[in-house]
């Protein structure tokens, strides 16, 4: 989930733990959940949504795909709903383990997802800048310390953490 600056609370509902007999909707979806409390289906077509992040402007809401392999963007409308899907990132690399799972992005508008290998980066505009490689399959991002420069990667059972030269975004700010 994500926390937009009107407060409003932006989620995804992955079928983690939930068996096929157990689903109740039929799709996974992306919610809002708006500060008055209205709860408000954005999108139901994607597999497996998962790692949610805004554009540091918050004009633009990634969303990761994890069963599919790649970033979905949407443009974010004054309403608070969203519009015009595309491919931001496609994250397959059928040589290592790994999926588009935790998402984060930073204050130059990079996004940072786990993936195959580690953890991926991306500018603004969807071109690969590099990887983080992490010895074991990474599941989620976070930013740490006061000035937010520390990237915290979560992995099957390790904890690691990166000191970066650009600070993360501080969701809800």
């Amino acid at each position: 989930m994500v926390v937009k600056s009107d407060g409003s609370i932006y989620f995804t509902d992955p079928s983690y733990g939930v068996t096929k007999d157990q689903e109740e909707l039929g799709f996974y979806g992306v919610y809002l959940l708006a500060p008055d409390g209205k709860l408000t289906l954005l999108v139901k077509d994607l597999v497996l949504p998962n790692g949610i992040a805004f554009s540091p402007d918050e004009q633009k809401l990634y969303v990761n795909n994890s069963e599919a392999g790649y970033i979905a963007v949407f443009d974010v409308k004054p309403d608070g709903t969203v519009t015009n899907e595309r491919l931001f990132a496609d994250l397959k690399d059928a040589s290592q383990s790994g999926v588009p799972d935790g998402l984060k992005v930073d204050v130059e508008g990079n996004v940072y997802t786990t993936g195959p290998g580690g953890v991926w980066i991306f500018s603004p505009d969807g071109k690969l800048l590099g990887k983080i490689s992490v010895p074991e399959t990474a599941t989620n991002v976070a930013w740490g310390e006061s000035d937010r420069k520390t990237l915290y990667i979560t992995a099957n059972t390790s904890l690691y953490r990166i000191r970066l030269k650009i600070a993360g975004v501080r969701p809800g700010k």
